[in-house]
């Protein structure tokens, strides 16, 4: 169990794939994506490809699911779930090979899919990835896993039960800032790591009553739920075990009801010390990351590109997706001077590269659920009264 937070204020796989969410989204002009695109990535076997439904066509499902799916030919987009009649246009202009739903049930009424991808509002993942579970088909949850430790570990027991595949779309562990993190972490250029510095910053000071902005904590709402899983993964992921908690949260916007402004120090069990920065009402930002060790001190400034590129219309297999245009470097600061460290090309893909060797292969799954049960249980530390 993880220590309170000291708060300062107060079936076999069928062959098709789709996507679930309700979020608003930004429409990518002059993108269509269908199966005869050029692709890049490495040969297949002969095979079908996976048939797979997406749960939602907002940001997670437009800029990041489908267009991944579509670069990964493994995988086929054949249904997307929307019912806002922009995101049903857009959904067929860029899929006109795929079906365009108007809820969940269809979904499952289907017998032709084998992969289901959750991409909706927070409170819906786990009631849709149950009935997934139940058809016996495998399920990709887009964090987070759901909106409690207790419901994301009987999502996992349900799985493993009934043999069905279950992950989680952490795909900010494949954005190239943290790869090259994690890079420059194996070469020892660091030393020995004492502190490790991540933000998650931007300026959206005005309330669009997007679900995002409507939802209470315990509905799943809050930058804590949203941005937390990935920022607590990757920290978890680089320096293990927590031990101890320190949180801030605020409300800075007028009318919010969750929290946009929070900070969490994170004690690992090795000794590391995580400080956390999630907020919307930021119009300068901290580093993304800076990692300070025995040798020096690493820094990284903006987020990776992947995501603005998507939804500039740029495709996963483009040249230059995952690279910033400006060809920024991440910085190496030591006792002898400063020096460039190249950041390394983002690679979302790498999430369904592997799911696809795990649901056709064995492979393990790209994520494990149970790392993701860790996480939750740190935010609840961090909105547990004092």
């Amino acid at each position: 169990m993880l220590p309170d937070a000291r708060r300062a204020r107060g079936r076999d796989p069928r062959i098709a794939t789709a996507i679930v969410g309700v979020s608003r989204p930004e429409r990518v002009a002059g993108t269509r994506h269908t199966d005869t695109a050029p692709l890049t990535a490495p040969s297949q076997e002969n095979t079908m490809p996976i048939r797979t439904a997406i749960i939602g066509f907002g940001t997670g499902g437009r800029v990041f699911h489908a267009p991944l799916l579509t670069a990964e030919p493994r995988f086929t987009v054949s249904a997307i779930v929307t019912t806002d009649p922009a995101r049903v246009a857009a959904a067929a202009d860029a899929y006109p090979r795929a079906d365009i739903l108007s809820g969940p049930d269809e979904v499952f009424a289907r017998d032709d899919l084998g992969l289901i991808v959750i991409t909706s509002p927070n409170s819906t993942h786990a009631p849709l990835a149950r009935r997934a579970i139940a058809a016996g088909i495998p399920v990709v949850i887009d964090k987070p896993l759901g909106i409690s430790s207790a419901e994301a570990r009987s999502l996992i027991e349900e799985a493993e039960a009934a043999g069905v595949p279950l992950t989680v779309f952490q795909n900010r562990r494949w954005d190239g800032d943290f790869l090259t993190l994690r890079r420059a972490l194996a070469a020892g250029d660091i030393g020995e790591v004492h502190q490790f510095e991540s933000a998650f910053e931007k300026w959206a000071p005005t309330l669009i009553q997007r679900w995002k902005d409507i939802a209470t904590p315990e509905e799943g709402g809050g930058i804590l739920l949203d941005l937390g899983p990935h920022l607590i993964d990757q920290a978890l992921l680089l320096f293990g075990d927590v031990v101890a908690i320190h949180a801030e949260l605020d409300r800075r916007r007028p009318g919010a009801v969750a929290d946009d402004d929070v900070f969490l120090a994170l004690t690992h069990a090795n000794g590391v010390r995580s400080r956390l920065w999630m907020n919307a009402t930021a119009p300068a930002n901290r580093p993304r990351f800076r990692v300070l060790g025995s040798r020096g001190v690493l820094t990284s400034h903006g987020l990776d590109p992947q995501e603005p590129q998507s939804k500039a219309g740029l495709r996963p297999l483009d040249p230059g997706f995952g690279v910033h245009a400006d060809g920024r470097t991440a910085l190496l600061t030591t006792p002898d001077g400063e020096r460039p460290a190249p950041l390394l090309p983002g690679e979302h893909l790498a999430f369904y590269r592997a799911l696809g060797d795990a649901l056709t292969s064995g492979a393990p799954l790209p994520v494990d659920p149970r790392d993701c049960v860790r996480g939750l249980e740190i935010i609840e530390a961090a909105r547990r009264p004092a």
